[in-house]
């Protein structure tokens, strides 16, 4: 009998799995280390560890780094670019911005493939999509053959115009394919078929490069998984908060690219709608980075550009998740101007915090939270033993004899400097949108995201911090709670007081058939698939769009077009009514539905809570004496008066003095903050 959904994370610290079972609605959890040598075999030890027989599992979601680890170590097949005579050093020249406009000795890294990997086709579209010159075939098969000799096993093909007729593109991925049968290959028009040649490029060049990569590393898991008995297609989560599986991640594997960032925000959303709030920040901090999302209205926010490095664009819809080098593992130093900083640096798995004891002997957040009392001896149920000893040298070494303080002083000024750069980038996903973090809940989730989210809060002024039942493998849910989903886009620029709606119709279909072909492919019903359309608009003359929905009937444009003044007041404080909008692209989302989970509410408990030991910890400059709870104690309408600590298996929560924890009817900890207290 299939009765059990499983969920895997991999963390850059840990790997998190998540069983839910179908005949009590019960969730359980475990984690194990990550192998950043081999992330597949933290995958299969967590299914292990977790005692999952395969042979129950109806259904396997999973989260993974291997895309984005890909991009950011640049540890790549051998591959090569062809592109269109004169545009070699299209993604070099770039769009000529910089991460950080004023200073001057910083440069912006290289693109993905060296120069000397990078060819030219003397072939031609023009604007209009005429094609003026054809691929020549004698320098085509020549070119196949040079690299072939190389040993390229992946290409992408980039010609400019593509996007408004792929025909060259077509017949050049043709030559490649009969003269090289075993290489992978990649054309832009397939990938992202839009204007702007450097976007366009250097989209389909990550997606080139991690096709061998992705699908070695989903084909292997994918055989252990049937080997234990798994029957049915493994999902893979993809940074647009959507699954695919095998068989389309091996044509869109740079979709992977924001692959576990994606979970924790989609997981956030779902414990804030189910405990009322609408509007919600999600802070996920695990041990090597926080990432920060933005939930309003219930919906999560997006975006069609992002990078995981700076200069290197992608152009696939991503829940829009910021993300800084906050963890537990980020390392204090004092910097050479003598002032205390926090991160971006940090330990890693290995050799990890200074207490871990494995050689680190930098202090970190995790040493500093030690030192304070605020995390007990062990982590992951036992899995790592802590050393308090080793915290306190590494933190009087490296900041308190700089700074002149006593060890526990400079234990909580480290903590201070990361909640501030935590709080810092709430400021920057909310208050620049208009948003007033106030009227939000602060969701904190991750390994540690639970240890800081109230101070972080408190910094904020927002008044409630929720902590999911399981913060430290709450990424992982989140693969539980995502469908099937592809995005597509199509370039149709227009006047919307001019615009044949005919045509425009004529173009959103023809995306939805390659949507529901997709969908078919992988197995979806047509009972099963919803596919939505929505367009990006801006006002005539400007260069940025905001996408909005584009519904159906006969108003559906000029509601389109409300919309699109109602969002761009909201997010620039502008509205022009009377000013010509105009249509730049047309996307269409196709989603298949797939099962989830069906959580139960708890029954209320008037049991008053005891604690299971007590200790001392360090809040605002003294000792308490505070009482620590197993939360596996604490049911339904039970409340805690702070200060108080609650360890779990996953994750420790921090409750500082005068704040209210409740237990809500879905085993979330609800903090109510004193502000201003």
């Amino acid at each position: 009998m299939q009765d059990l959904r499983v969920a895997v994370d991999v963390g850059g610290t840990f790997t998190d799995v998540c069983i839910f079972n179908n005949n009590d609605h019960s969730m359980s959890v475990t984690k194990v280390p990550s192998t950043p040598h081999d992330p597949m075999a933290a995958v299969l030890n967590g299914i292990e560890r977790g005692d999952i027989d395969l042979r129950r599992v109806e259904l396997l979601s999973h989260g993974t780094t291997v895309a984005t680890n890909a991009l950011i170590t640049r540890n790549f097949p051998t591959a090569a670019m062809v592109t269109t005579e004169g545009f070699r050093d299209t993604i070099e020249i770039r769009d000529g911005t910089k991460d950080d406009l004023w200073d001057a000795y910083k440069d912006v890294s290289g693109p993905y493939l060296r120069r000397r990997d990078r060819f030219e086709i003397p072939e031609r579209t023009d604007y209009s999509g005429k094609i003026v010159k054809a691929v020549p075939e004698d320098e085509a098969v020549d070119l196949a053959r040079i690299l072939m000799k190389r040993g390229v096993t992946t290409v992408a093909v980039c010609f400019i115009n593509s996007f408004i007729n792929p025909e060259n593109e077509k017949r050049m991925k043709e030559i490649l394919q009969r003269e090289m049968p075993e290489a992978s290959i990649t054309t832009s028009a397939d990938i992202l078929p839009e204007i702007f040649e450097h976007d366009r490029f250097n989209t389909a060049i990550a997606n080139a490069l991690l096709g061998p990569l992705v699908s070695g590393y989903v084909g292997n898991l994918e055989a252990e998984l049937v080997k234990g008995g798994y029957q049915s297609d493994l999902l893979l989560l993809h940074s647009g908060g959507g699954s695919m599986t095998p068989s389309l991640v091996k044509e869109f594997p740079i979709r992977l690219a924001a692959s576990g960032i994606a979970a924790g925000a989609i997981a956030a959303r779902h414990v804030a709608e189910q405990s009322g709030f609408p509007n919600a920040i999600g802070l996920d901090m695990g041990g090597t980075s926080t990432d920060i999302s933005l939930v309003t209205n219930g919906e999560l926010h997006t975006t069609n550009r992002w990078e995981v490095e700076y200069g290197h664009p992608i152009l696939f819809p991503s829940i829009e998740v910021l993300s800084i080098g906050a963890g537990g593992g980020s390392l204090a130093h004092i910097d050479i101007a003598g002032s205390l900083r926090n991160g971006p640096q940090s330990a890693g798995a290995d050799p990890g915090p200074a207490c871990y004891d494995r050689g680190g002997t930098q202090p970190t957040n995790t040493d500093a939270n030690l030192l304070l009392g605020r995390l007990g001896d062990e982590l992951a149920g036992g899995e790592l033993h802590l050393k308090r000893e080793l915290s306190k040298t590494a933190i009087e070494d490296g900041v308190a004899k700089s700074l002149g303080l006593e060890v526990p002083a400079a234990a909580e000024s480290i903590l201070d400097i990361a909640n501030a750069n935590m709080a810092d980038a709430v400021r920057l996903v909310s208050i620049r949108r208009g948003l007033d973090p106030r009227d939000f809940a602060l969701v904190a989730f991750g390994g540690a995201g639970a240890l800081h989210g109230a101070e972080v809060a408190r910094e904020l002024d927002i008044p409630t911090v929720l902590v999911p039942p399981n913060p430290g493998v709450t990424s992982a849910m989140g693969c539980l709670l995502v469908d099937i989903q592809h995005d597509l886009s199509g370039m149709f620029t227009a006047d919307t007081t001019q615009v044949d709606e005919h045509e425009l119709d004529l173009q959103f279909r023809t995306l939805e058939k390659t949507a529901a072909e997709r969908l078919w492919k992988e197995g979806v019903s047509e009972n099963d698939s919803i596919i939505e359309r929505s367009m990006s608009m801006r006002y005539q003359g400007q260069w940025r769009s905001l996408e909005v929905r584009m519904g159906g009937g006969p108003d559906a444009l000029s509601e389109a077009i409300e919309s699109f003044h109602s969002e761009h007041e909201r997010q620039f404080a502008l509205r022009q009514d009377d000013k010509p909008v105009e249509i730049y692209r047309i996307e269409v989302r196709a989603l298949g539905k797939t099962p989830k989970p069906s959580f139960k509410p708890a029954e209320k408990q008037d049991a008053t809570p005891q604690p299971v030991a007590s200790r001392s910890v360090y809040f605002g400059g003294s000792w308490h004496d505070t009482p620590v709870y197993d939360r596996a104690d604490l049911g339904f309408g039970m409340k805690i008066v702070g200060p108080a600590i609650i360890e779990q298996l996953d994750s420790t929560i921090v409750v500082p003095p005068e704040d209210v924890a409740e237990i809500d009817e879905w085993l979330n900890i609800r903090i109510n903050l004193s502000i201003g207290a």
